[in-house]
């Protein structure tokens, strides 16, 4: 191990429980499945367990609720411990059981409810502390909640946590005095104008989570420890209108000073330790944060928190870099590490480091694409770039009955993975890659700053296709002839694809984006970006940041509206990007013409206008290319077409769809 993650490994205090290293399965609410009656099911047990298998000192699971009568709410959203209690124990035990094996201690995350933050659809009444609209639908107003309500809702915890402690959890977290949800908006004025003994002065306004510990620590014993969620900044700018790092606003929300004080507060009412964080659902990319953010985000935040804490403080957010995290336990600034996305892309992250093998660490790209794009999609939660991830119980790649000869055309992402998996089940790859790199995509898309993880994911691949003895052919343009003398059982064809570039006058007078991201071509200063998709956003994002001006022009009535939806938190924090860097967006205009000053765009009225500019970037899209494909689908049984040269997506589907086809060839 290197010597300076050895912190890492020491183990740590909450209360008087001792947990056997600093690591910590930060919760996440989306992937643990559990049934109508509110219990855990299999899946969501295997879930857990893989993580406690990979070597994590502390599980904390994502929200359960307390009660489900307040605030009803769909059934299947959140496990419910005081819905079928006897049911929920024998389950529950069956997870806690099984973590224990393992060394890992366990914590069930309980909520009061959310308030606000309820997506439409999601609950039947809508409720918060004083009348509100809802965040997401202002014209779905919430009612204010009853005193005997909130009252009930405390006798509640005390119910599940009675519960929880009956099926082995080792404590619990209170969910939260953070990210806008019920409890929280019950701390802050802005949300909370009641005039009970729960609205008004500060004290007042944390009664209601003061009552909750009080209550656990007099149903269970005061040495059953209690984690609170806490928000240190909420980055409320306006309603549904977030800060970004580095921006002067007005914070709405709780600052950094009032937060100081409500620490000092909860940790003397019984609270055992701080699981800190920052956002709101007003500024959800906080909460959740993409890949536009640094690592370790929160620790500046974190350092002003052990200026008064008196318990642990325990930071997850993009805190998978270990040197960093290393670094901030020596120093004092957090007492414990959280990784949460990061356990979903590689469940055996703390095994792996600690026994020396970062390099084998699985990268999250901080996409939220799997975890939470999956949702939008109506699925389960998982993980792009793990698709074994929340489905333990039905995935798994096992070795094939006969080692079979295997031609990967392409070494994008789904050709990677569909690589990785064969050479897994024995089979004797061999992959095709024309350029001087595998990696596909994901070389262009990781040049941005805030896109290195998308590099680290090439490394990964590269260095795993060479420990299990894949034969990577770079330089080297796979066609018909190349194919036929290795003659392999089975193909994955994953040729990818090419820009598009519009039949337009003057064309050739602009570049690619991809050219510009590559340094082939460098960047003006003053450029038109004509697309406003994904990679066209980011792009400009890109040059922006370098100090170009920057012009996008879309042909759609919005940017980032074509291809796959983009999970909510990345899609708003770029939108606040590229205006904070002063990025301007034509929408509704066609490109006509390119020159070598400008471009001529017609509007959606057919009305022409010239833009002037030093350089026309094209990112319009991209389409499929499969030559090899074609020139041999007929004379192979077994040929497979993957990724972007089936269909252009994203990182996730080619991932998976190479993951699931060679797992089962």
């Amino acid at each position: 191990m290197n010597e300076a993650l050895k912190p890492l490994f020491n183990p740590m205090l909450i209360g008087k429980l001792q947990i056997k290293n600093k690591f910590f399965m930060a919760p996440m609410g989306t992937l643990a499945e559990n049934d109508e009656q509110g219990c855990y099911t299999d899946r969501g047990v295997e879930y857990f367990v893989r993580r406690a298998k990979g070597g994590v000192g502390l599980i904390i699971t994502g929200a359960n609720w307390v009660e489900n009568d307040v605030e009803p709410h769909a059934k299947c959203l959140f496990p419910c411990p005081t819905t079928m209690p006897d049911k929920y124990t024998k389950k529950a035990k069956e997870m806690t059981d099984k973590c224990h094996a393992f060394g890992a201690k366990i914590f069930l995350q309980l909520t009061a409810g959310t308030g606000r933050s309820t997506l439409p659809g999601n609950a039947e009444d809508y409720v918060a502390p004083s009348q509100i609209s809802n965040r997401w639908d202002p014209r779905i107003i919430c009612r204010e909640l009853k005193t005997e309500e909130v009252e009930h809702i405390v006798k509640c915890f005390g119910d599940a946590t009675a519960v929880a402690k009956q099926s082995g959890f080792d404590g619990i977290e209170v969910h939260a005095v953070h990210e806008g949800y019920l409890l929280d908006c019950f701390t802050m004025s802005i949300f909370n104008q009641r005039n009970d003994k729960y609205g008004g002065s500060l004290e007042n306004r944390l009664r209601f989570a003061i009552e909750i510990v009080q209550e656990i620590k007099k149903r269970c014993g005061e040495d059953y420890p209690v984690i609170l969620r806490f928000s240190i900044k909420s980055y409320i700018k306006e309603l549904r209108q977030g800060g970004l790092p580095g921006e002067e606003f007005t914070e709405k929300g709780r600052d950094v000073e009032e937060a100081l004080t409500v620490a000092q507060m909860l940790q003397e009412a019984g609270y055992d330790a701080f699981d800190a964080d920052a956002g709101s659902y007003d500024s959800w990319y906080w909460a959740h944060p993409p890949m536009y953010f640094n690592k370790g985000m929160y620790l500046p935040l974190a350092k002003r928190l052990k200026e008064v804490a008196k318990v642990p403080v325990i930071v997850a957010g993009r805190m998978d870099d270990p040197i960093m995290a290393a670094k901030a336990l020596q120093e004092g600034i957090i007492d414990g590490v959280g990784l949460g996305r990061p356990l979903l892309t590689d469940p055996e992250y703390i095994n792996k480091l600690r026994e020396g093998h970062e390099e084998r660490i699985r990268p999250c790209l901080g996409c939220h694409d799997g975890c939470f794009g999956r949702l939008l999609e109506h699925g389960m939660g998982s993980c792009a770039v793990n698709p074994e991830c929340g489905r333990e119980t039905i995935e798994g790649i096992s070795k094939a009955a006969e080692s079979k000869r295997v031609v990967v055309i392409g070494g994008g992402p789904a050709g990677m993975e569909a690589a990785r998996v064969s050479a897994l089940r024995g089979h004797k790859v061999t992959l095709f890659e024309k350029k001087d790199r595998i990696g596909g995509a994901l070389i262009i898309g990781g040049i941005p700053s805030f896109k290195k993880d998308d590099l680290n994911l090439v490394a990964w691949y590269e260095q795993e296709l060479k420990r299990l003895g894949v034969e990577v052919l770079t330089n080297t343009e796979a066609d018909k002839d190349a194919v036929d003398a290795i003659q392999p059982d089975v193909i994955y064809a994953a040729e990818g694809s090419v820009p598009i570039i519009p039949n337009v006058h003057g064309v050739e007078n602009a570049v690619l984006a991809q050219d510009i991201l590559t340094g082939k071509v460098p960047a003006k200063e003053n450029v038109i970006l004509v697309g406003g998709g994904l990679v066209g956003c980011e792009t400009a994002l890109h040059l922006a940041m370098q100090g170009k001006n920057v012009t996008i022009v879309e042909g759609l009535s919005d940017i980032l509206k074509s291809g796959p939806m983009l999970p909510p938190m990345n899609e708003w924090m770029l939108r606040d990007l590229l205006a904070y860097n002063n990025v301007k967006i034509i929408r509704d205009a066609y490109l006509s013409e390119v020159t070598q000053d400008g471009i001529t765009v017609t509007d959606k009225n057919g009305e022409v206008k010239t833009l002037s500019c030093d350089q026309t970037i094209l990112s319009i899209g991209y389409r499929s290319i499969k030559p090899v494909f074609d020139d041999c689908q007929f004379d192979y049984a077994h040929i497979y077409l993957l990724g972007d040269a089936k269909q252009v997506r994203n990182i996730r589907n080619a991932i998976w769809e190479g993951y699931e086809v060679a797992r089962n060839i």
